[in-house]
């Protein structure tokens, strides 16, 4: 897929709502339900991204539509130990299977490999995959508010409290922001990746964060690459980075990380 197509994000919904299709007739809306139901194990998100330092949410994924494949060696255990290791106060991990290769049974392998809270990273459209991602392990999910409108995104935000998931809202543009705020979000990831043409733009995050309100968690995410980053968006009053590409590109992503780390002087700040 070309890294400027303009209709990146629709083609991406497109085959995230056939997948969802074809599972929601392999399995029953009430077996989720009941795995949901009975789910006692929830680690806190919200919590691990609390504090003073900045925190860093270390992110496993195979490929990317603007890359393609970014790492041929991938096991979420190990990455996910590495990651723990290092200093990550959370995980991310791709489960969308066309353009990121990635699996539900990579966000379950990963978490029962670590300790730490881990959100699944995928295009979340239908209270089904909130059920979905409760019953595999998720800690916390993504809502992307440019694939959802405002109906649904405060519906999902609501279902995901009730269950006890913690949701990273993401936005791109002030307007994006406006109803993120509105639907009742509490933890913003302002993604420096404009999803429609795949371009980034590291200054996008520095634009909307005087924007974000005083009581919500803020998240820079995509485009992060030096400890210098990381100290602007300490700076900036952000509390976390988002960081895949970075690590997955490395030959130690661990390595990476707690480079990243001792670079931005937070290494001591975010140790377990």
């Amino acid at each position: 897929m070309a890294e400027s197509s303009p209709g990146a994000l629709d083609k991406m919904l497109a085959a995230r709502r056939k997948r969802l299709e074809e599972t929601q007739a392999r399995v029953p809306l009430a077996r989720l339900e009941e795995a949901a139901a009975t789910r006692r194990d929830y680690r806190d998100f919200m919590g691990a991204l609390s504090g003073q330092a900045l925190r860093v949410i270390a992110e496993l994924k195979r490929a990317s539509p603007s890359r393609g494949l970014l790492r041929r060696e991938y096991s979420c255990r190990e990455l996910a130990q590495g990651y723990e290791s290092a200093g990550a106060a959370a995980l991310s991990v791709l489960t969308e299977e066309d353009f990121f290769l990635g699996s539900l049974a990579d966000l379950e392998e990963a978490r029962a490999a670590v300790h730490l809270p881990v959100l699944r990273k995928d295009f979340i459209l239908d209270a089904y995959q909130v059920f979905e991602s409760a019953a595999a392990g998720a800690d916390a999910l993504l809502l992307i508010v440019a694939a959802l409108g405002d109906r649904e995104l405060r519906s999902l935000l609501e279902l995901c409290h009730r269950l006890g998931l913690a949701s990273l809202v993401e936005v791109h543009a002030a307007e994006e922001l406006e109803r993120a705020v509105a639907a009742g979000a509490r933890i913003i990831g302002v993604n420096n990746r404009n999803l429609k043409t795949l371009e980034v733009d590291f200054e996008t995050s520095f634009r909307l964060r005087a924007k974000i309100p005083r009581g919500c968690l803020a998240v820079s995410e995509s485009g992060i690459r030096r400890p210098e980053d990381l100290r602007r968006l300490a700076d900036a009053g952000f509390s976390a980075a988002l960081i895949g590409e970075r690590f997955m590109e490395a030959s130690s992503p661990a390595g990476e990380l707690a480079a990243l780390l001792e670079g931005a002087g937070l290494a001591a700040k975010v140790r377990h």
